[in-house]
Order: structure tokens, then C-alpha cells, then sequence
């Protein structure tokens, strides 16, 4: 779990960014003062407690969005999974055309998204640099790291 991602993701304005090796999922449900359970998930971290925890604090319907990659198997209560009807959905990669539309529109239309959106780029190196911008993107210290081709 990477502490300055999840600040990063405090100052985008997230509720409750929280480090499941350190936090209860339960925890933030009552800090929040909910009764039945979150909506939606998104799972980033590959942390092999975070799903089934996840799975446990969600209400009936929701719907997980896989986006970390786990280091090792994960147990999974499949019968929770078939009688509350969650939906668990692995994303990988980009649906290129439909998601780059919809969000050029949106941040288009909102300068506070923008600049939200803008704060997650924390190095910014010239193309002939990337094997620095890669290992400190494998040091997960930080957030995103953006190779400027048009500085070669």
C-alpha cells in the first residue's frame, strides 16, 4: 500500500482513501454512517485482503472495479458474491476510443476535474529519460509519471 498515492487521492477529493493493512473497510462504513454497504469499489492496490473485504462491505448490487494487479491468488466467497448479485469487472488497459472520448469531454467541461485530474502527475521527464520515469514509477512513491516526447 502506497501512503502517497492514497494522499493523492485524499486531495482529488476522495471520502475515504483507505489502506486496508492498516484500516478495516467496516471502519470507514460507520465513519461515513452508512447501513447497508458501499455502491461501487474500486479496487487499485493488488493487496489479497482488499477483495474479500470489499466483497463483505458491499450492499446487494454493487458493483467492484478490479484495477490492481494481486501478487498472489485470492480466496473469494463466491456464494456472497451469486446472493448479494455483485458484479466484479477487471480492467485492464484502456477501451481507447470510448473512454478517451468521454473523458476529453470531461475534462473539457470542468476546470476543477482538470486541475484534480492534473495533480496526480507528480514527475515530468523528457522521452530520453524513461528509464528513470520507470523505475519511479515502480517505486509507487508517487503518482503518475509523464514522458514528454516533444522533449527528446
Amino acid at each position: 500500500m502506497s501512503e502517497p498515492r492514497l494522499e493523492l487521492a485524499r486531495k482529488m477529493g476522495a471520502d475515504i482513501a483507505l489502506n486496508v493493512s492498516k484500516r478495516r473497510i467496516a471502519e470507514a462504513q460507520v465513519e461515513l454512517g452508512m447501513r447497508e454497504g458501499f455502491d461501487v469499489g474500486f479496487e487499485m492496490s493488488g493487496n489479497k485482503n482488499a477483495l474479500p473485504e470489499m466483497i463483505d462491505n458491499l450492499t446487494h448490487g454493487g458493483r467492484v472495479a478490479m484495477l490492481g494487479l494481486p501478487s498472489e491468488s485470492i480466496e473469494i466467497d463466491w456464494s456472497k458474491v451469486v446472493t448479494h448479485m455483485l458484479t466484479l469487472k477487471g480492467i485492464y488497459g484502456r477501451e481507447m476510443f470510448e473512454t478517451w472520448a468521454a473523458m476529453s469531454s470531461m475534462l473539457k467541461s470542468s476546470e476543477i476535474l482538470r486541475n484534480r485530474i492534473s495533480s496526480t502527475i507528480t514527475d515530468r521527464l523528457p522521452a530520453s529519460s524513461w528509464r528513470e520515469g520507470f523505475e519511479i514509477a515502480r517505486a509507487a512513491t508517487g503518482g503518475k509519471v509523464v514522458l514528454d516526447w516533444t522533449r527528446i
